[in-house]
């Protein structure tokens, strides 16, 4: 069996063209599948549509969580409850082309992989700005952390059960899937696509929520930050001290008095900043340590038909 898991937040416009397609090549594959849509606390009607999915497909499984949890949330949910031997995760957007699905699973029958990723090779239709830091991201994170994640990886992949287990075995609660998926190793084939606009809607991404999904990244996957502002303390003291020789010098040897209050109001500034910036730095890694010691659940299911398919199955 195929697992395909799909997350949705507010996708009514969407779901119904990826649904046709999906539907399509999953019937042109010849597979036995289950389409796992998880509905990430939708407000308008992205359920109600999933649920006449589900009416006229007995392979639908549909999960409503209790609120809007993030979609690294809902992908867990779907990780933990996928029976298939082969598992899949994809946008209902259309963005992650389902047309690659037969390939993959081919390559992935074939070839001794236990993952096919895609990876887009260009990123047309998107602001420049967000692009080029996009890609300044994905150097910076593979510089610093133990994560492979390559340069325009996208979510969709097709993982043996191996792989799925390995992933939902990694409970924490902030959680950044490009990095897990790398970090849990197996080898992975990639396969590149160009750019695909989304079908309808609109997206839920904004450049300050992808650039907090970066900050969790690059804080969950490497302890650079730490050693940067340690670095900095250090290197700071080391400029301290030195200037205050300097400074003892010219007094003892030139009689040159030290002169300037606003030198030193921007000295002070300047240390001020930098000891709030390095406390800002160990305050995002103790926010994470008490997220995760809560030990609160990833998400709260409100609302699912999968007792219903287990009886007819």
């Amino acid at each position: 069996m195929i697992s395909l898991i799909i997350p949705c937040f507010n996708e009514q416009d969407a779901l119904p063209y990826f649904y046709s397609e999906i539907c399509k090549i999953l019937d042109q594959m010849r597979e036995e599948y289950e389409l796992i849509f998880v509905d990430d606390g939708s407000t308008d009607k992205t359920l109600i549509t999933i649920k006449l999915f589900a009416e006229n497909n007995k392979n639908v499984v549909y999960f409503s969580l209790s609120r809007n949890f993030g979609k690294e949330a809902a992908m867990y949910a779907g990780f933990c409850n996928a029976r298939g031997e082969y598992v899949a995760v994809m946008d209902a957007d259309m963005q992650d082309p389902p047309c690659l699905l037969p390939e993959m699973l081919h390559i992935l029958k074939e070839k001794e992989v236990d993952s096919v990723a895609t990876r887009r090779i260009s990123r047309d239709g998107e602001p420049l700005l967000r692009s080029w830091f996009a890609k300044q991201f994905y150097k910076i994170i593979n510089r610093i952390s133990d994560a492979d994640i390559v340069d325009g990886a996208r979510d969709f992949r097709l993982m043996k059960k191996d792989m799925v287990n390995a992933i939902v075995k990694m409970g924490e609660y902030n959680r950044f899937s490009k990095g897990i998926f790398g970090w849990v190793g197996f080898k992975t084939y990639w396969i590149s696509f160009e750019n695909v606009e989304r079908i309808a809607g609109r997206t839920k991404w904004n450049f300050w929520k992808l650039f907090k999904y970066a900050l969790d990244g690059i804080i969950n996957f490497s302890q650079m930050p730490l050693s940067i502002a340690s670095w900095l303390g250090i290197g700071m003291t080391g400029v301290s001290v030195i200037i205050l020789l300097i400074l003892i010098f010219r007094r003892l040897y030139f009689g040159d008095p030290v002169a300037g209050w606003a030198s030193i109001v921007c000295i002070i500034i300047f240390l001020g900043g930098l000891q709030l910036f390095c406390l800002g730095v160990i305050g995002q890694y103790i926010a994470k340590l008490y997220m995760e010691s809560k030990n609160r659940p990833h998400y709260i299911i409100a609302d699912t038909n999968q007792e219903q398919i287990e009886k007819i199955g």
